[in-house]
């Protein structure tokens, strides 16, 4: 079921990272995690990542500095997105990335070593719906969720006017892949430094054309459904939002916050800071958020639930030398991955 395909040189930071292809609906898709070496795991963390974006490469920072935390994290690239098969950036069916992300969580937690662990999800943009999307379908089996600038609603001041959206839906029916919906850069409008801004472009796994129709009208269904279940999260959640945001609206998070029935919720705001809390902003600011993500964490981690880390550090070497490189990996790095598949 599972084909390993290498493992990143991170020895000296005391994680171990690997990456796996699943088989999902006929299509491979991709899988990686990090796993903390040198301590015992507190908890398991489940990467839900954003629209366009993926997890082996933009999500790296974070899985690496949740790991050395003492989580162990684990990523999937949705359907169309990094290095999972599919169209690129293509959503046919948000439910079915949704039960895609379902189907690899539950095979985690169902390992023995994972049983007993506090499990909790963690997305961003696009990936905070698919978190709360998971969460409706799954209430009972996660111990909270962190949500980054989620889009669990369409701002007014973001929604298109209605006509436009009866118009892609007609659209739709013939040429769903059409990249035709006008749209703001979303890379200029979620990162601000720009040095930053300009790695995150150079990303070639990510996609960076226009939305598709058939994507856009999915995102804004999605985001409708949640939009009128928000009262029915009832599990522990963080949520962070940048007040300077120009990509989700931080009033939704408000709405979020107060709509939600969750008795353990929390809410925080960073003034002047955009949509890339963890990847675009100055070092100092993306370290306080991190920081608040993982002193959230560490009090919902119950010393109860920890167990030895599968991974010490005698194993990692063995490890490494059995894996073999993802020959996609030279091709990615060469820029080769196209927005026109």
């Amino acid at each position: 079921m599972f084909e390993i395909q290498g493992s990143q040189d991170l020895a000296g930071k005391d994680v171990h990272y690997d990456e796996e292809f699943i088989e999902r609906r006929g299509k491979k898709l991709f899988t990686c995690r990090w796993l903390p070496v040198h301590q015992e795991i507190k908890a398991l963390v489940f990467l839900c990542h954003g629209y366009g974006m993926e997890c082996s490469v933009f999500m790296r920072a974070t899985g690496i500095r949740f790991a050395q935390a003492g989580f162990a994290v684990f990523g999937i690239d949705l359907e169309g997105h990094g290095k999972s098969d599919g169209r690129r950036c293509y959503i046919e069916n948000f439910q079915a990335l949704v039960d895609d992300s379902i189907s690899f969580f539950k095979s985690v937690r169902e390992l023995e070593e994972y049983r007993n662990k506090a499990r909790f999800l963690y997305g961003e943009s696009m990936g905070g719906a698919l978190a709360l999307h998971i969460h409706r379908k799954e209430p009972g089996e996660w111990s909270g969720a962190v949500l980054q600038a989620p889009m669990c609603k369409i701002s007014e001041k973001l929604k298109p006017p209605q006509i436009v959206t009866t118009i892609l839906t007609k659209i739709s029916g013939f040429i769903p892949t059409w990249k035709i919906v006008p749209s703001a850069n979303v890379i200029d409008n979620a990162f601000k430094d720009p040095i930053k801004r300009e790695e995150i472009r150079a990303n070639p796994l990510i996609y960076q054309s226009l939305p598709r129709v058939k994507t856009a009208l999915e995102m804004l269904h999605s985001s409708e459904e949640l939009e009128r279940h928000l009262d029915e999260v009832t599990l522990p959640f963080l949520v962070l939002h940048g007040e300077a945001d120009r990509v989700t609206d931080p009033e939704i998070s408000k709405e979020l916050y107060q709509t939600s029935k969750s008795c353990d919720k929390e809410i925080k705001l960073y003034p002047g800071l955009w949509h890339g809390l963890t990847a675009g902003e100055s070092d100092d600011d993306i370290e306080r958020v991190y920081s608040d993500i993982i002193d959230w964490l560490n009090k919902r981690s119950p010393t109860g639930s920890v167990t030895s880390s599968p991974l010490r550090h005698a194993d990692v070497s063995a490890l490494d030398s059995t894996t073999s490189s993802k020959p996609g990996d030279a091709e990615a790095k060469s820029g080769k991955v196209s927005d026109e598949v």
